[in-house]
């Protein structure tokens, strides 16, 4: 019996290079929120498909999706104005409360366990490895280094039509068939 297995699924989500697009095609550059000015990294658009799946995701988990984001007090400010830009919580369905920022990568980890989540969504193998052990369903998000392989307890996915579909396959059948049944 899994320790999470009573838990209500719940999702986070990175924000930089995972809902923010990466800043070049490759999606190894960093965004332009951390080099360009602010103007043009609230002009950064969302990575591809990335509202529309969060959307059906927002409905496959009834609600429990949180963004978790670890950066600086400037970047806070501007991915908060990026996001309100985009009309991301209006858009997609995410409580505007369902964002935690932290300073430092591993805090990722206290902010899953606050949240409870089952599932996680991330750009960074290095933040996923802080969360072995706590969350059961890693996915390892974007283009990563040619070469690259995820661990046998992370699922590569280089798009959101990917994540989308391997989050909703680590979902209790219950649950996947009514987000079906919806689309239908």
């Amino acid at each position: 019996m899994h320790p999470h297995s009573h838990q209500s699924p719940t999702l986070g989500i990175d924000i930089g290079r995972v809902i923010i697009s990466a800043a070049d095609s490759s999606g190894r550059s960093d965004t332009a929120f951390l080099s360009g000015n602010d103007e043009r990294a609230l002009e950064t658009p969302p990575s591809a498909g990335a509202i529309e799946a969060i959307t059906e995701l927002v409905l496959a988990f009834e609600g429990r999706v949180w963004l978790v984001s670890k950066c600086g007090p400037r970047i806070q400010a501007l991915t908060r104005r990026w996001l309100e830009r985009q009309d991301f919580f209006t858009r997609t369905g995410v409580p505007p409360e369902h964002l935690r920022f932290c300073l430092k990568r591993p805090e990722k980890r206290e902010h899953c366990a606050a949240i409870g989540a089952t599932h996680f969504v991330d750009d960074r193998l290095d933040v996923l490895t802080h969360l072995v052990g706590l969350v059961p369903h890693l996915f390892w998000f974007g283009h990563q280094a040619p070469g690259a392989e995820a661990p046998a307890w992370a699922r590569q996915t280089l798009d959101w039509s990917e994540a989308k579909a391997a989050i909703l396959s680590r979902l209790p059948r219950s649950r996947v068939g009514s987000e079906q049944a919806l689309r239908a």
